[in-house]
C-alpha cells in the first residue's frame, strides 16, 4: 500500500446517548428535521461546496437520506457501494474536490472498501460517510455491525466514529479538508443510527484539518539551491511527471518550467495529461507498458527531476537499474515518499507547483541541452507506436482508441478498467489536458471503468465520456448501466475483447 502518512482516528468523547426505538437494520425513515445529526452531515458536506452524492441506501444510514433528501443536493443511487466509492473517486480525480460516497452499515460499509483502497493509493480525494448500529449495540455483534473504522484504517487517510450529534458537523467539515488538503487521499465518517437521529443545535462551520495537520508547501531554500546546481550542470536532463503535479494543480508551473528550459518530459501513467502529449517535448508515460522512446530516455538521461511521483515498480521496474546514470531530484508533498523507492540525490519536500517555481527562480543558466533533445526525437522515430492491421483481420483494439480520440474533443474524460484495453486507452489516445484519464492505477481494480465514467459525467455533464473496458472488467460492475440509463447520462462505453475471459 502507498504510505499516505500517519492515519489519523478522531473519536469523540460521548457527551449523550439517545437510544435508537427503530430495530437495528430497519430502513425505517423518520421525519426529516433540520436539527438533527444526519441534518448536520449534509449542511457540513454542503457548507464544504459538495452538490453531489453516490451511494445505496440502507437501514443505519437512512436519517442521513432523509436529511439528504430534504437538501438541494444531488444524490445518484448507485447499483453497488463498491461502485459508489469508484463513482465518488472518479468525480474528484475531474473536479479536485472531494468526491462523497454514502453506505450502511456492515456490508454496505465492507464494499466501500476496494474503492476506498483505490483511492488510498493513488491520493484521490473521496470522503465516505457509513451508517452504525446505535451506539448502545456496538461490539455487541448486533446485526449489521462491523467495525467500519478498524477496517478501514489502513485504506483511509483519516477515519473518524462519531459518538455525539454535535460533533457530526465539524467531524464531517474535517473528513472533507482532510481528504482535499495536502497529499490528497480518501476520509471515512462513522455515524451510529442513535446520532444521526439525535437533535443538536451546533453551528456548521467552514471545514477545517486539525492543527496537527500542516502540509509543507515550499522546499527548504538550501536543498532547492542544491538542486538548481544540479540542473545547470546537467547535459540530459529528464523531467519525470507523476500525479501529483495534476492533483496539486501544478501543470502550469511544469508547463513553464519544462518550455523555459527546453527539458524533455515523460510522465508516469498516474502522471497522464499532466503535459501536453502533442507537444515537442512530450515522451509520453514511461514504464512496463509505457513508451519505448520514454524509457529510452530514463535510462540515458544524466538528471532525472521527479514531480509528484512514487517512482513505483510498475514505473521502475529493477530499480537497481532505473536511471542508472542519473543524478535524481525528487519533488513530492509527502516526505514519506522521497527515496522510499528510489534514492533523491535532492529530495525536495513541498507543493509541486511551489517547489518548481522555487527551483525555477533559483536557476540562473538553463543547461545545454539542445543534443539531448535531438537523441529524444531520434528516439520517438526509431521506438514508435505502431501496431500490425492485416486487412483480413477485425478491427484493432489500438485502431479504436485512435479513431474515436481523432472523432471527440479535447477535453473529453476517458475513464477505463484495467487490463489490456487500459494500456492501449492510454498509449494511443492522445492526452492534452490534465484530469481527462481517470482510471485506476496503483491497486488495479478491474472493474473501475464503468463506475467512474459515471462519476466523471456526473462532474462534468457538458463533456463527452467514454469508457474503454475489457471483456473480464466490464462483467464485474457492469450492473452499473442501469444507474448510467435511470440518470439518462450520455456516455459511451467500448468493450476491447482480447478474449481472455
Amino acid at each position: 500500500m502507498t504510505d499516505s502518512g500517519p492515519v489519523v482516528r478522531q473519536t469523540t468523547e460521548e457527551k449523550r446517548a439517545e437510544p435508537d426505538s427503530t430495530t437495528d437494520g430497519e430502513a425505517t425513515a423518520t421525519d426529516p428535521d433540520p436539527e438533527t445529526g444526519a441534518a448536520a452531515a449534509v449542511a457540513a458536506l454542503e457548507r464544504a461546496g459538495v452538490d453531489t452524492l453516490f451511494g445505496v441506501q440502507g437501514g443505519a444510514i437512512m436519517p442521513v437520506y432523509d436529511a439528504v433528501g430534504e437538501s438541494e443536493t444531488r444524490h445518484v443511487t448507485m447499483a453497488h457501494e463498491q461502485a459508489a466509492a469508484h463513482a465518488a473517486d472518479a468525480y474528484g480525480q475531474v473536479t479536485g474536490e472531494p468526491g462523497v460516497c454514502l453506505a450502511t452499515s456492515g456490508p454496505g460499509a465492507t464494499n466501500l472498501v476496494t474503492g476506498l483502497a483505490d483511492a488510498d493509493m493513488d491520493s484521490d480525494p473521496v470522503v465516505a460517510l457509513t451508517g452504525q448500529v446505535p451506539t448502545d449495540l456496538v461490539g455487541r455483534d448486533a446485526f449489521q455491525e462491523t467495525d467500519t473504522t478498524g477496517v478501514t484504517t489502513p485504506v483511509t487517510k483519516a477515519n473518524y466514529f462519531v459518538e455525539d450529534p454535535d460533533d457530526v458537523s465539524a467531524t464531517v467539515g474535517e473528513a472533507t479538508a482532510m481528504a482535499a488538503e495536502g497529499r490528497q487521499g480518501p476520509t471515512l465518517v462513522d455515524l451510529p443510527k442513535n446520532v444521526t437521529g439525535a437533535e443538536t443545535d451546533a453551528a456548521v462551520g467552514e471545514p477545517e484539518t486539525p492543527p496537527t495537520h500542516d502540509p509543507p508547501e515550499r522546499a527548504e531554500p538550501e536543498r532547492v539551491a542544491e538542486a538548481a546546481a544540479a540542473f545547470e550542470r546537467a547535459e540530459r536532463p529528464l523531467l519525470l511527471v507523476g500525479g501529483g503535479v495534476i492533483a496539486g494543480e501544478a501543470t502550469q508551473e511544469l508547463f513553464a518550467f519544462a518550455t523555459d528550459h527546453g527539458v524533455p518530459v515523460v510522465t508516469t501513467m498516474p502522471g497522464i495529461g499532466g503535459f501536453p502529449e502533442d507537444h515537442d517535448l512530450c515522451l509520453s508515460w514511461a514504464g512496463m507498458h509505457g513508451t519505448g522512446y520514454a524509457n529510452a530516455a530514463i535510462n540515458n538521461c544524466d538528471l532525472l527531476f521527479g514531480v509528484g511521483t512514487r517512482f513505483d515498480d510498475r514505473l521502475t521496474g529493477d530499480v537497481s537499474t532505473f536511471a542508472p546514470g542519473a543524478e535524481v531530484i525528487h519533488a513530492d508533498i509527502d516526505p514519506a515518499e522521497i527515496s522510499k523507492n528510489v534514492h533523491a540525490d535532492y529530495p525536495l519536500v513541498g507543493d509541486a507547483g511551489r517547489v518548481l517555481e522555487q527551483v525555477d527562480d533559483a536557476v540562473e543558466r538553463s543547461p545545454d541541452a539542445a543534443a539531448w533533445r535531438e537523441q529524444c526525437a531520434d528516439w520517438q522515430t526509431e521506438y514508435p507506436l505502431d501496431y500490425a492491421a492485416p486487412p483480413d483481420r477485425p478491427v484493432k483494439p489500438q485502431f479504436v482508441v485512435e479513431a474515436v480520440d481523432a472523432a471527440t474533443d479535447d477535453d473529453t474524460l476517458v475513464t477505463t478498467g484495467v487490463g489490456q484495453h487500459q494500456m492501449w486507452a492510454a498509449l494511443y489516445w492522445t492526452f492534452t489536458e490534465p484530469r481527462t484519464f481517470v482510471s485506476s492505477h496503483g491497486l488495479g481494480t478491474m472493474g473501475y471503468g464503468l463506475p467512474a465514467a459515471i462519476g466523471a459525467k456526473a462532474a462534468a455533464p457538458d463533456r463527452d465520456v467514454v469508457c474503454f473496458d475489457g471483456d473480464g472488467s466490464f462483467l464485474m460492475t457492469c450492473q452499473e448501466l442501469s444507474v448510467a440509463v435511470r440518470e439518462q447520462m450520455d456516455l459511451v462505453v467500448f468493450v476491447l475483447n482480447n478474449e481472455g475471459v
